[in-house]
């Protein structure tokens, strides 16, 4: 409880924990104010005197995922859940980043990433929005090779989605159109990715096969 921020122990009790100080600016926006006592640390000063490898609570929850993942090495738990986060794409985000400041994106990758290091046996069905939105290709192809270990374990995942590189790879394809907005909202054409490039009805297809 003395390196966590959710309760008190350790954090600071001026912020209780935010690093900020909320000041009511009554008929305009909050406005958030680094908190003088800790200097936006988050714990008090005997906590942050303490180090492991060098480094205090402060110095680790600003590592990236990445940054972290040799730090802590000879911690496999630790870096079990590390590396799920890498594998969805995640390897950017500090360790300690508000769960506020995440994309829409981002925060269903980390929910997959919870999922992949989950040893829960009950199936899920997913459903997702634009899972891909931001990621480089590879990222991308490490998003569906996650995508597979879920499916592997009997999840299931829905996925509305624009990027070629994820539906290639889809088992089903529920095509939508013919066109964008209001031209749009119609099933152009259903099936395997192979069924939906030999329907000249649908643009999707047109695309996959450019592709």
């Amino acid at each position: 409880s003395h390196f966590s921020f959710n309760v008190d122990g350790g954090r600071c009790q001026n912020c209780k924990g935010e690093g900020h100080v909320v000041v009511d600016m009554q008929f305009m926006a909050d406005v958030y104010v680094k908190c003088t006592k800790c200097r936006g640390m988050r714990y008090r000063n005997e906590i942050l005197a303490i180090t492991y490898r060098g480094k205090s609570i402060n110095d680790v929850l600003n590592l990236t995922v990445r940054e972290a993942f040799p730090f802590f090495r000879g911690q496999k738990k630790v870096q079990t859940k590390l590396k799920a986060l890498i594998d969805v794409g995640l390897d950017y985000i500090r360790l300690g980043q508000p769960a506020n400041t995440l994309s829409t994106g981002e925060a269903q990758r980390l929910k997959l990433a919870h999922y992949l290091n989950s040893s829960k046996t009950k199936r899920a069905i997913f459903v997702l929005d634009e899972p891909t939105s931001g990621l480089h290709m590879a990222d991308v192809q490490r998003l569906v090779e996650c995508f597979d270990v879920l499916i592997a374990a009997g999840h299931s995942m829905l996925a509305v989605e624009h990027n070629l590189q994820l539906i290639q790879q889809a088992d089903w394809i529920i095509d939508l159109g013919p066109g964008g907005g209001e031209q749009g909202g119609k099933v152009v054409a259903v099936g395997t990715p192979e069924e939906i490039m030999n329907n000249n009805d649908s643009l999707t297809g047109l695309c996959l096969r450019d592709g």
